[in-house]
């Protein structure tokens, strides 16, 4: 068995080179198996029929407005945002009214609406 000492004292020789093996292993299994979780997403879209309109298909009417008191406005400049419903998956949730800040001068808020079974969101226009 060959055995050598280097400058510091430490061994050389088949168990320290045994153990570097062992620990470069350990090391590559360690992220082989790390990369099993680190799953790839891969997704296809097709669509057929006319082309997008804007808005999107909605479940049914919501149900009627729900009647609330506004609070006064947090100070000058601000706009109020009514509640309003809009659609979850197949049911409808309550947006509670809000005071906003226009995004820029002069815009305006209109509100989201329900049409021919199609929803359009709510945005700010000038």
């Amino acid at each position: 068995m060959l055995l050598l000492l280097n400058v510091s004292g430490r061994k050389k020789g088949p168990q320290r080179e045994e153990k570097k093996m062992k620990t470069k292993l350990f090391a590559l299994l360690l992220v082989a198996g790390s990369s099993l979780f680190a799953a790839g997403h891969f997704s296809i879209g097709v669509g057929i029929g006319v082309a997008p309109a804007y808005g999107y298909y909605a479940p049914p009417p919501p149900p009627p407005p729900v009647v609330t008191y506004a609070v006064p406005a947090p100070g000058p400049g601000y706009t109020w945002v009514g509640g309003y419903w809009y659609p979850v998956g197949p049911r409808y949730a309550w947006r509670a009214g809000y005071w906003a800040r226009p995004p820029y001068a002069r815009a305006y808020w209109i509100a989201p609406r329900y049409y021919g079974n199609r929803y359009y969101s709510g945005y700010w226009r000038r």
